[in-house]
């Protein structure tokens, strides 16, 4: 049996602290200890937050649907945001499949660390979020085209 919640929202940044407080709730009243509720939390407003930046917005009707799924060995995150193929889903895969190359994801993450520390202040982008999440998240990542030019970007935290 699953356990599941589905919403959507407007590419809005306004959003991100409601979306954690609820996923927050969600998580703990199905008793899991905060360090499990915690980690989804940010799996999933890391998620939000990528799909946000780099989302093809070009109506005001485009949203972004994020979902929650509980199942017996596994917390599935997943959002979906309407995409163009351009370098940003190229960056995507590449980056999933850095981190995958890895046998641990903390040396993913280590090797990220160092390579923004030798970047300059004025690089606003880290490109830390993917890494966070697969090292702090504990999440296997992974992405699917589908029919409707929309992308979604899953994250699967077993338990």
């Amino acid at each position: 049996m699953t356990d599941k919640f589905i919403d959507r929202i407007k590419p809005d940044w306004t959003q991100i602290e409601r979306i954690r407080q609820e996923t927050q709730h969600f998580v703990e009243a199905r008793d899991f200890p905060r360090t499990v509720a915690e980690a989804v939390v940010m799996v999933l407003s890391e998620l939000v937050e990528n799909a946000i930046k780099y989302g093809h917005y070009q109506s005001p009707d485009d949203k972004i649907a994020y979902s929650l799924a509980i199942g017996r060995d596994s917390i599935i995150v997943e959002v979906t945001n309407p995409f163009a193929e351009n370098e940003n889903f190229q960056e995507l895969d590449r980056t999933i499949q850095w981190i995958r190359g890895y046998q641990n994801p903390f040396q993913a993450y280590v090797e990220k660390v160092k390579e923004i520390a030798g970047r300059p202040l004025a690089d606003m982008q880290s490109g830390l979020g993917l890494v966070r999440i697969a090292y702090q998240g504990q999440a296997i990542i992974d992405f699917y085209l589908k029919n409707d030019n929309s992308i979604a970007v899953s994250a699967v935290y077993h338990l």
